[in-house]
């Protein structure tokens, strides 16, 4: 597969004259605000190229991925997996205080799922997206959501 010049966070950058900046320049919940859409723009990606299904299907199937009690077993999953740097990133984000509250989640799993999105918009902002979607599938497999090929 032959990878493009700029990544898409380069492009962004360069299209809008946005200065770069290393990640860890970002706070937890910026990180998290921005990995959250990574993490959505990942499986709901899979799950477009798995089937051309209606929108209402494919929404039911990314909510039940992407909710906070989802996204706190999955990173339960692939902890073991982070490297050093991975994993205080995550602690950063998990342990950050947060303006807004779970709706539908418990605190436990409220913060443990934003401390996923700061890891998701850490690799994200690092240009490392392949990495991203490597735990991401880690994680799916070992939770059975996804038959590894």
């Amino acid at each position: 597969m032959e990878k493009s010049v700029n990544s898409f966070l380069d492009c962004v950058k360069e299209e809008f004259g946005l200065e770069k900046k290393e990640a860890k320049q970002y706070s937890p919940l910026t990180l998290a605000y921005i990995g959250d859409g990574v993490y959505d723009l990942i499986v709901r990606t899979v799950l477009v190229e798995l089937a051309n299904q209606p929108v209402k299907i494919l929404h039911r199937k990314a909510s039940s991925i992407v909710k906070a009690e989802s996204q706190a077993r999955l990173i339960h999953e692939i902890m073991d997996s982070l490297t050093e740097e991975e994993l205080a990133v995550y602690k950063r984000g998990r342990n950050a205080k947060s303006a807004t509250s779970a709706k539908n989640a418990s605190i436990t799993d409220y913060r443990t799922a934003t401390g996923l999105e700061a890891l998701m918009g850490y690799l994200y902002m690092e240009n490392n997206m392949e990495r991203a979607v490597t735990l991401v599938k880690e994680g799916l497999v070992r939770l059975g959501e996804w038959k590894e090929k």
